[in-house]
């Protein structure tokens, strides 16, 4: 079962998700958050559908939105009530994409 982090798992965690980012991954609201932009909402789209396939292949969906060519992501492990290994993992799985 997975199991909430504690605050020294998420530092830990987000530290090495963003090792090598340019654009980092960060604590908002108690979830970890990504902002995306991209050229134009074409290429924004077909972010978020490569996305949803790593979600759904990961039981895993992320709560997020789409302007134009911004998406912003938040993931939360709701049935244990904050961050998880669940969240950092799939962070790392959508960072690789870019």
């Amino acid at each position: 079962m997975t199991e909430k982090f504690s605050q020294g798992d998420i530092d830990i965690s987000l530290k090495k998700l963003n090792e090598n980012s340019i654009q980092p991954w960060r604590i908002e609201e108690k979830k970890l958050y990504r902002e995306f932009k991209f050229s134009d909402f074409v290429s924004a789209f077909d972010f978020m559908t490569k996305v949803a396939r790593l979600a759904e292949k990961a039981n895993h969906h992320p709560e997020w939105s789409n302007v134009y060519n911004i998406v912003v992501i938040n993931l939360i492990t709701h049935e244990v009530g904050g961050l998880s290994d669940r969240d950092f993992e799939l962070a790392q799985k959508i960072s690789n994409l870019i």
